[in-house]
């Protein structure tokens, strides 16, 4: 997979992960277990995704992270969108949008 692939990828998880959290914190499992429920099933995110794509969005200041216990009454990181992350998410929606609008006329376009 050469390296655009993977800018695609990872920025379509974060789009997701930003979506995710604008709708309330959540832990990494609930934020995966969302992309899970609203995909249908058919987009799962594994740990060895998730947690660096948490970390990168924490770093890039879009979602803060605290402490806290879960349902299981665990400890667990719970994140939440910042203000600057969902400024980001407008903007990436937007981007996203007209990327998906973009691709969908191309492959509807008749051939021959």
């Amino acid at each position: 997979m050469g390296d655009d692939n993977l800018a695609l990828i990872r920025g379509t998880l974060d789009l997701l992960i930003l979506k995710a959290l604008s709708t309330g914190e959540k832990h990494g499992y609930a934020t995966t277990e969302w992309i899970q429920r609203v995909t249908e099933g058919r987009l799962l995110v594994e740990e060895g995704t998730l947690y660096p794509a948490l970390h990168r969005l924490e770093r890039r200041g879009w979602i803060a992270a605290e402490w806290g216990l879960s349902e299981n009454n665990r400890r667990a990181k719970y994140y939440t969108l910042t203000a600057k992350g969902r400024k980001r998410l407008a903007s990436e929606l937007s981007v996203w949008r007209s990327y998906s609008d973009a691709i969908e006329k191309a492959l509807s376009e008749e051939t021959g």
